[in-house]
């Protein structure tokens, strides 16, 4: 993802890219992007049904479009995919990029799963995070608004400015020509977004369910980002191991929606589980 637009995470969470003509599986959040009034997954998408930012030929649906979408699934647990406690600020400016990502994105499922207390404490984290990296500034009012809303309940306007952080940060840092780093925020958010969805979708499988991860355009682009990047950040322990998992993710991905098996679900649900708990935690 790869503009102020970019989500994602994006980011929350974060998190979904789609070249022209294909068929889009990721949203930040593991959103699932499909027509709001459809009864099933269609195997073809028209991005003009959705707001989105396009660049470099990379369409990426806002998340705050999405999530009402995967109810289609079924009806989701959401409060079984919230994670616990609060991340630790990193010292490695990359990782706290991808964790701000990440936490981002694991807003976007707290307000899915209505929980307003766990979603203030994101929207704080976010401040913190966003402070570590010096782009504060463009999120303080975010993080107030995302407190006030979450106390009345309003869910769809926490869910909008949690696009906006995202969008805000995003720009933030570009004007700071920071872009490599920007985007690490909008590869955490769609690692703990793919790790959502993989869950759910595993939670319940079906093929339609499966079709839906059959995005290897994705996968191959958020390789070439880490491949452009500035030899140091490619050589971070912790960027290089999203690398190699990114790299096994897309032969899983690569295969059409029928040919998708629950055990590939599982397996990219393992390595993104596997590779956010190292940005929370920073376990190499």
């Amino acid at each position: 993802m790869l503009h102020s637009e970019t989500l994602v995470g994006e980011g929350i969470f974060t998190g979904l890219l789609m070249k022209k003509h294909s068929l889009l599986f990721l949203a930040l959040l593991g959103g699932l992007l499909l027509p709001l009034h459809a009864d099933n997954p269609p195997k073809k998408i028209s991005l003009s049904d959705f707001p989105a930012a396009a660049v470099d030929e990379v369409v990426v649906p806002v998340p705050s479009e999405i999530f009402a979408v995967l109810d289609k699934l079924g009806n989701p647990n959401w409060k079984s995919q919230l994670r616990d406690g609060k991340a630790q600020t990193p010292e490695d400016r990359a990782r706290t990029a991808l964790l701000l990502g990440n936490v981002i994105a694991e807003g976007f499922v707290a307000v899915e799963a209505e929980d307003a207390e766990r979603v203030k404490e994101l929207g704080r984290q976010v401040l913190t995070l966003a402070d570590a990296i010096n782009v504060r500034k463009s999120v303080i009012a975010r993080s107030k608004s995302i407190t006030d809303k979450a106390d009345q309940r309003d869910w769809k306007g926490v869910r909008s400015e949690f696009d906006g952080a995202l969008q805000d940060v995003r720009g933030a840092m570009q004007e700071l020509n920071d872009q490599d780093l920007s985007q690490l925020v909008s590869l955490g958010g769609w690692l703990r977004g793919t790790e959502v969805l993989t869950a759910i979708v595993g939670s319940g499988f079906s093929k339609d369910g499966a079709e839906l991860l059959h995005q290897p355009e994705l996968v191959n682009y958020f390789d070439r980002c880490i491949g452009s990047m500035s030899g140091r950040l490619r050589k971070n322990p912790l960027v290089a191991n999203i690398r190699e998992v990114l790299r096994k993710i897309g032969p899983l991905v690569n295969e059409s929606g029928d040919r998708i098996t629950p055990q590939n679900v599982q397996t990219i649900h393992d390595l993104t589980r596997g590779v956010d708990q190292q940005i929370v935690n920073g376990a190499n």
